[in-house]
């Protein structure tokens, strides 16, 4: 009896503990991601891409109250796992936030769900942000699950953890 009580304990405290405090990004995150984005063709306007850069941002920090997200992203998943939390599982991150950005006026991009190690025990599913008409390989990876709402980005090609690949059958559009 006191063992469970222990454990139960334990877990409720690791749960509440670890909670990630929304933090509002530096503007010089939100100016590199925009730059970033900006790169992918010089003909985007470039107030589109400081809208789309701060819009990621700000939809993150609103999932992070959503998803109550606590750290690290493996505990996280844990908790959603058995029950704790109800959603921040990696896919849960990219599919808000591709439905969210697919709703936006954003004419000079697309949008795009992606998977890393697909079918196996550590999937991993991300956004991937293209100019319009652009192949995905060429995009911007969106990714923040992977630091527990800290939002990672970069270009796809440079993001040496995970091989991506494009997630058609998550009804991405090609």
């Amino acid at each position: 009896m006191h063992r469970h009580f222990f454990k139960l304990l334990c877990l409720l405290f690791l749960s509440i503990g670890c909670s990630v405090k929304s933090v509002e990004a530096p503007s010089e995150h939100m100016k590199k991601l925009s730059n970033l984005l900006q790169a992918l063709d010089i003909k985007i306007p470039k107030q589109q891409s400081i809208s789309l850069s701060q819009d990621v941002f700000h939809k993150t920090t609103e999932l992070i109250k959503v998803f109550k997200l606590t750290s690290p992203a493996l505990w996280h998943n844990f908790l959603v796992n058995i029950g704790l939390r109800e959603k921040g599982l990696c896919f849960h991150w990219a599919d808000t936030l591709y439905m969210h950005l697919k709703l936006q006026e954003y004419s000079h991009y697309q949008f795009h769900l992606v998977g890393a190690n697909i079918g196996a025990f550590f999937e991993h599913n991300a956004l991937v942000i293209v100019k319009k008409g652009g192949k995905v390989k060429d995009g911007v990876v969106i990714d923040p699950w992977r630091n527990s709402g800290k939002l990672y980005f970069s270009k796809i090609k440079d993001d040496k953890r995970y091989s991506w690949s494009h997630r058609l059958d998550r009804g991405c559009e090609p």
